[in-house]
């Protein structure tokens, strides 16, 4: 990835904090096997910093959208603790087979480890650790052969493992695109899940970040069967721009 490459998906910019477009299908830090990974291009985000920004939490290799990184060592530790204390809001977009027949609800199913040969693969078990998700219906359509999906606006309010993509496999309206939870496996299918924005508390006397991100081009056709128009990543792109030049106006004065 060149440098305009991961200029280009940097979504807001200040002291502390990054927040950045991760593109699905790459994994954000090098795994035991190696290989391209998203982190690598962090050494162009310095803006002048000795150091590359780091890693506030992950996402999962074939999820994109808002990924938040720490500027600086006191940065991070800051991140990370909210992240702990789950006061940093996050919200994905999925689209679904199927679907809930309520407009609204919540997942309460606690989750943990499928066995110990499947790695981080995940299931629901009453005996596992405490997980909820919110989820609300932003639009209902079909796939190109007529089967019913529903675009979906999920937010953790734990943070376990795979917990998205689990939550909606377990009330039988998984993520399409998911193969390891029941969706998906087709060569052409990619997982259909994004993580749209973020809510990061992190200045006393400051307004809450809020960022958005578009979005992704695998996305959008089934978001588009769904509802989704460009016109509201077209609105995104605006508040973004305007943001950039009321900071570079700060800046200037």
């Amino acid at each position: 990835m060149t440098p305009e490459e991961i200029y280009a998906r940097l979504l807001y910019r200040d002291g502390m904090v990054l927040v950045v477009d991760k593109p699905a299908g790459l994994p954000v830090h090098r795994g035991p096997k190696g290989g391209e990974n998203f982190e690598q291009n962090f050494v162009h985000l310095r803006f002048g910093l000795p150091r590359a920004p780091a890693l506030a939490h992950r996402l999962d290799k074939d999820t994109s959208g808002c990924l938040v990184l720490g500027r600086h060592r006191k940065a991070l530790e800051k991140l990370m603790q909210l992240f702990k204390q789950g006061r940093i809001e996050k919200t994905y977009w999925a689209v679904v087979r199927g679907g809930p027949e309520a407009d609204e609800g919540l997942i309460d199913l606690p989750l943990g480890r499928l066995d110990a040969t499947r790695g981080w693969w995940m299931k629901v078990d009453p005996v596992g650790l405490p997980a909820q998700t919110r989820w609300r219906v932003l639009g209902r359509g079909s796939d190109p052969q007529g089967a019913p999906l529903s675009w979906l606006e999920l937010s953790p309010l734990t943070g376990r493992t795979h917990q998205l993509r689990v939550h909606c496999a377990a009330r039988d309206f998984p993520i399409h695109g998911d193969p390891i939870y029941g969706a998906g496996g087709q060569p052409d299918e990619r997982l259909q899940l994004h993580a749209r924005a973020i809510h990061i508390p992190l200045y006393k006397n400051k307004p809450a970040i809020e960022v958005e991100a578009c979005a992704p081009d695998h996305m959008k056709a089934l978001l588009a069967a769904c509802g989704w128009a460009p016109r509201m990543d077209e609105i995104v792109i605006e508040a973004r721009q305007a943001r950039e030049n009321a900071r570079l106006d700060a800046k200037a004065g």
